[in-house]
């Protein structure tokens, strides 16, 4: 066999479609923010709470542990193999061409819920501004229209296909219009953010004094510690981490990816567990009765209004509105990218690979966009995220092993093995990942195991009973 860290380029055609490379460092880690979401752990905090019985942040440490070590075996993936396709790429070229491809179908899975889970939540907050600022509005509105479904249902639908048109206008007309986008999104996030750290701090020192700002007990409380409450909690709280991979989607539309993209990762993840582990911290403790949440979907929201007011509550699902707008958008472009990869190998049908004259993958952004409009109006927030931790973890085991095989067993030419980076992280990640994935409720196993068994089969009768190798489109020297 071939060593991984050299593949041929197995008649892949010299003028096979190339994405344009027009992005820098800074608008790497704008679309990691924006995939993420600095406040990504609003919509899970309450539900998170209430499963690991009060230590949603130790929950989110422990994710952010995991994801940090993968983080930096994507960063080294990316160094190896620049180009779109992530953990498709990496561990069909790393581990084996068929992994890949389950790798990708699996990566395809988590890119196509996001989306989703985005829009429904997006939809959630516009509709909670709306119920705050005029009650009753859309009952009203629906009676006076004649429609057929109940004002907040309809209100749903149209909030829902509104951010469903605008994620995937922007995305037809170009990656650098995404990345302007995210910019301006992620100032606004930010602005928010701070907004809730002092009037938290400020509500915490007036209330509580110098006790209430520090405190051991969302990281341990003796009184309610349960190691296995941990892990489904941790499995619910790695939500806000999933997506740092949409990074390296993007391998060829960067000027220098080799030094740019394992940057980029490894940045986004500190800054968004920053973020995150402040926000959830604070709200903790100017909420510690987490079995008084009334609604844990918008617990967080609750929390906003009890600090600052129907002001602050209104910012935040504004803001979320506008998170999920970002998260939606950016998960659009890299799932389109993940089918670009793949349509240009030939794993999946070659018009997944079409250009426009903008070096855009169109077909792919408009399906994508019809997909998550059915998804968002099928599925509930809860079913849809744990969607999104089935494939991607299965992704991420993938990739901590695909590094341990390029660098420790098979290592490329030139390189000098190093027993601590490429043996002992990857498979610390590895371990962390496969305990955060065993901790998944059941359905989200039998969903995701049924996606993973059609694309089996798919790839069985592709390559003849897995007798042909798959093809893998040399741009390693990209």
């Amino acid at each position: 066999m071939a060593n991984p860290a050299q593949p041929a380029a197995c008649g892949a055609s010299p003028a096979a479609p190339q994405l344009r490379r027009v992005l820098g460092l800074g608008d790497l880690v704008f679309y990691g923010i924006v995939l993420i979401q600095p406040v990504g752990a609003v919509g899970i905090f309450g539900i998170a709470e209430q499963r690991s019985s009060g230590h949603v942040t130790l929950t989110l440490l422990i994710a952010l542990a995991a994801m940090m070590l993968t983080a930096l075996s994507y960063g080294r993936m990316a160094g190896l193999y620049p180009a779109a396709g992530s953990a498709y790429t990496y561990v069909g070229r790393g581990l084996n061409p068929h992994c890949g491809f389950i790798a990708g179908w699996c990566m395809f899975l988590d890119y196509l819920v996001i989306p989703i889970v985005s829009v429904v939540y997006g939809a959630i907050s516009i509709q909670k501004v709306v119920d705050t600022l005029a009650p009753g509005w859309t009952d009203q509105a629906a009676t006076a229209l004649g429609l057929p479904w109940a004002g907040a249902h309809a209100a749903f639908v149209l909030w829902v296909v509104l951010l469903v048109s605008l994620t995937t206008f922007l995305n037809v007309r170009g990656i650098k219009w995404t990345a302007h986008t995210n910019q301006i999104l992620t100032g606004v996030m930010f602005l928010v953010i701070a907004v809730f750290v002092v009037d938290a701090v400020r509500y915490l020192w007036l209330n509580q004094g110098l006790g209430g700002l520090f405190s051991t007990a969302p990281f341990y409380n003796p009184q309610t510690f349960d190691l296995r409450a941990i892990g489904t909690a941790t499995s619910l709280a790695a939500l806000t981490y999933i997506g740092f991979d949409g990074i390296t989607t993007l391998a060829e539309d960067v000027k220098e990816p080799k030094r740019t993209v394992p940057l980029a990762v490894v940045l986004v993840c500190l800054i968004i567990g920053l973020c995150v582990g402040t926000q959830v911290y604070l709200a903790q403790r100017v909420w510690p009765d987490y079995m008084t949440f009334q609604t844990p979907e918008t617990a967080f929201f609750d929390v906003c209004g009890l600090v600052g007011g129907r002001l602050l509550l209104n910012g935040m699902a504004i803001l979320m509105a506008v998170a999920c707008l970002g998260s939606a958008l950016t998960g659009q472009v890299g799932a389109a990218r993940v089918l670009f990869g793949m349509g240009r190998d030939g794993a999946l049908p070659r018009f997944f690979a079409r250009l426009n004259r903008r070096d855009n993958p169109v077909l792919n952004i408009w399906l994508i966009g019809a997909l998550a409009l059915i998804g968002a109006l099928a599925l509930n927030y809860e079913k849809a995220a744990t969607l999104i931790n089935f494939g991607a973890f299965l992704a991420f085991m993938g990739v901590n092993l695909a590094v341990i095989r390029s660098f420790c067993l098979r290592p490329p030419p030139g390189h000098k093995r190093n027993w601590l980076a490429d043996l002992a992280v990857p498979a610390v990640a590895f371990l962390f990942c496969l305990w955060i994935w065993l901790s998944l409720p059941a359905p989200a196993k039998i969903i995701g195991g049924i996606w993973c068994a059609l694309g089996l089969i798919y790839t069985a009768i592709k390559t003849r009973g897995f007798r042909t190798r798959p093809v893998m489109m040399d741009l390693s020297s990209s």
